[in-house]
């Protein structure tokens, strides 16, 4: 398969999942735009590896994500694929939960979504072909104790995605979520000891009775996997492949 000609903005991209999807997507000769926080020599190392444009947009900011999009449409052309992957996560009772921490977890895992996607789809239908991908998660099916605004936006993101679906159905667009469980990236890494706090358990406790307790692999899911469903969604193969919500969790949701 080759994206060769093709534009593509992955969010959320300098590490984990996001840049997995971006190494599948120019590696199958796609133009890359990067985005996300981190160290600078390490961004540009990416870059170079990529042949990637980087953008630092903050996503919970429409302002910047609305010049991060004019960006690529000036420099590269309007965006044909669209990964929308950049997430947050903080983890507390609801009665507990930080107001700000809530606020931060809609702005970046859900508004950015609709955000990018508005400015997105003009150029996609002016194509007659585009190809919009969210990474949800296996909590846009399900719910876990703690994760309440993490769930709300991840359930939304579903949602939304349904919706564009339904609208760019008949321009050459499709649009669709993969649901991935636990994957082993720094946002899993980072909600550890929240965890371990929250429920008074240890690291290994925390990995194995907490993380993979729902996962009947007993494994956590690749970054790499994930990419190679995301690339086979550009695919002209998955041409027919719109709306959907495509669970990668080792058999999470299948119970």
């Amino acid at each position: 398969m080759t994206l060769t000609g093709k534009v593509a903005i992955v969010t959320g991209s300098t590490s984990g999942i996001g840049l997995a999807i971006a190494r599948a997507l120019s590696g199958a000769g796609a133009k890359v735009v990067l985005n996300g926080f981190g160290d600078d020599a390490e961004i540009e190392a990416l870059k170079k590896e990529l042949g990637a444009l980087h953008d630092g947009a903050d996503m919970s900011d429409p302002a910047a994500i609305e010049q991060m999009m004019r960006r690529c449409a000036d420099e590269l052309g309007g965006p044909d694929i669209l990964v929308n992957n950049a997430g947050i996560q903080h983890v507390s009772p609801v009665d507990e939960f930080p107001p700000e921490k809530w606020d931060a977890i809609l702005a970046i895992n859900l508004s950015a979504v609709f955000h990018t996607t508005r400015h997105a789809l003009p150029a996609m239908k002016a194509k007659g072909w585009g190809r919009i991908i969210n990474t949800a998660s296996a909590h846009s099916l399900v719910a876990s104790p703690n994760k309440s605004a993490y769930v709300s936006a991840k359930h939304g993101v579903a949602g939304f995605t349904k919706t564009v679906a339904l609208e760019a159905a008949k321009d050459g667009v499709t649009a669709n979520c993969i649901s991935p469980g636990y994957v082993w990236t720094p946002l899993v890494e980072k909600q550890i000891p929240d965890t371990m706090a929250t429920r008074g358990l240890t690291r290994d406790q925390v990995m194995n009775d907490v993380l993979l307790a729902a996962q009947p692999t007993k494994r956590f899911v690749t970054p790499q996997e994930v990419a190679s469903l995301a690339l086979y969604l550009c695919s002209d193969g998955a041409a027919s492949i719109t709306g959907a919500n495509l669970s990668m969790d080792g058999g999470w949701t299948a119970a």
